[in-house]
């Protein structure tokens, strides 16, 4: 399986694995291939930037060092993309998670998310 980590879950996954509840052992399957979109790295960068995500190091460091630790997989932000945000109805407005939605569409990965909105997207989910 292939999981596009929403940008809690991945934070969840580094500090704090017991919020994940039976998501964390498919998580931590060396089966599973654990991908992290450059969306929720803009995410994390913007949120601690405006004192609204405390972390114990810069993002910078934090990020990189949490994606090995739990081998994670970087997903740059494409046009294709950027362009299929575009096409996705407007059930959510958080424009983080529209571009995850688009990115699992095309990329064909599985969002493991706490969000239930992202449910009522035409997307493979897992929703915790």
């Amino acid at each position: 399986m292939r999981l596009l980590l929403d940008t809690h879950v991945f934070l969840w996954a580094a500090a704090d694995p017991d919020r994940l509840g039976k998501a964390r052992d498919l998580v931590a399957d060396r089966g599973t291939t654990r991908v992290l979109s450059a969306a929720s790295a803009w995410e994390i960068a913007i949120k601690h930037r405006l004192d609204k995500l405390p972390l114990p190091e810069p993002p910078a460091d934090y990020v990189p060092m949490a994606m090995r630790r739990l081998v994670v997989e970087a997903l740059p932000i494409g046009h294709v993309h950027a362009l299929q945000v575009g096409t996705l109805p407007d059930h959510h407005r958080d424009p983080f998670d529209r571009l995850l939605v688009a990115q699992a569409q095309l990329e064909d990965l599985t969002i493991l998310t706490a969000d239930h909105t992202i449910g009522d997207y035409a997307v493979e989910a897992i929703i915790l």
